[in-house]
């Protein structure tokens, strides 16, 4: 599908209270829509930033009942732009939380539903630990949706780190793919970037990036940075360290473009076990158990 169209990235710095939180993003919206942007996306955690189980299950809702999903509808159907609310807590039958990404028609129709699939479940070098499995359900199932600008396909922040994801998302026919984030400052620092641009180079795709930034409850940092990347692994736009927005145009034929320069998707061979050279493959399981 050809076409020209403005993707923005809404970054915003949300703390605990639901209702400020999406306050000010519906004001970054207004402004990206006021820019002439077509698809609005915002980041990870965009109704509310918790660290405390008490908080992050607490402030879940049913997806029928949450009030920042509604704003977000209605906000759609205001502006008539496709938004992207990054993410949401919706309570999980289990007592924990789905960290649910939604797209959002001009009409304010729900069009598709993602759940995040990898659990950001890390120990870092400076004493920052995270458990995300400890509160959130992931998800199962990958997820592409129809736009009016082609195929897009719906991740999640530490999903950005599990490549054959994206090439499955571009193989089932993504031509753009979101990755709405709260990054933590060390990590963001260090590979932020370098991980965004590489998922759109191995797929051939667009990636919006919206992101988190600042300081949030429990003094957790996060990155900013919000990108939106080409097919060819350029930088079309890049958030900085505050609130928020940047815009970029999208140009639908860059993606057949990039795909026929380096048609890497079609080029891919089954590969079997490998082996230590020199090692039958007995000894090599043996040494592994």
């Amino acid at each position: 599908m050809s076409g020209v169209f403005k993707a923005a990235c809404v970054q915003v710095n949300a703390q605990l209270e639901i209702e400020d939180n999406v306050a000010r993003a519906i004001e970054l919206i207004r402004e990206a829509h006021s820019a002439g942007a077509d698809l609005i996306t915002m980041p990870e955690n965009v109704g509310m930033m918790g660290h405390r189980s008490r908080d992050i299950r607490g402030l879940a809702m049913p997806e029928a009942e949450h009030v920042a999903l509604a704003a977000f509808r209605d906000a759609a159907r205001d502006t008539g732009a496709w938004l992207l609310p990054g993410s949401l807590g919706i309570s999980a039958d289990d007592g924990r939380v789905h960290n649910r990404s939604y797209l959002i028609d001009s009409d304010g129709g729900i069009v598709a539903r993602y759940d995040k699939i990898h659990m950001f479940d890390v120990d870092l070098p400076n004493g920052e630990s995270y458990r995300e499995s400890k509160n959130f359900k992931p998800g199962g199932d990958t997820v592409i949706a129809p736009t009016p600008w082609g195929l897009l396909g719906l991740t999640v922040c530490y999903d950005v780190r599990f490549p054959h994801l994206y090439r499955t998302l571009a193989k089932a026919g993504a031509r753009f793919i979101t990755v709405p984030s709260a990054f933590t400052r060390t990590t963001g620092t260090a590979h932020w970037h370098v991980l965004l641009r590489s998922r759109a180079i191995e797929t051939g795709c667009f990636v919006i990036a919206p992101a988190q930034c600042g300081t949030h409850p429990g003094e957790r940092q996060t990155y900013g940075h919000s990108l939106i990347v080409n097919p060819w692994g350029e930088v079309l736009s890049d958030g900085g360290e505050n609130p928020g927005i940047v815009v970029a145009e999208i140009d639908c034929a860059k993606v057949d473009e990039a795909r026929h320069m380096v048609p890497s998707l079609a080029h891919d061979q089954p590969l079997p076990e490998p082996e230590v050279a020199g090692q039958s493959s007995e000894v090599v399981r043996r040494a592994a158990v």
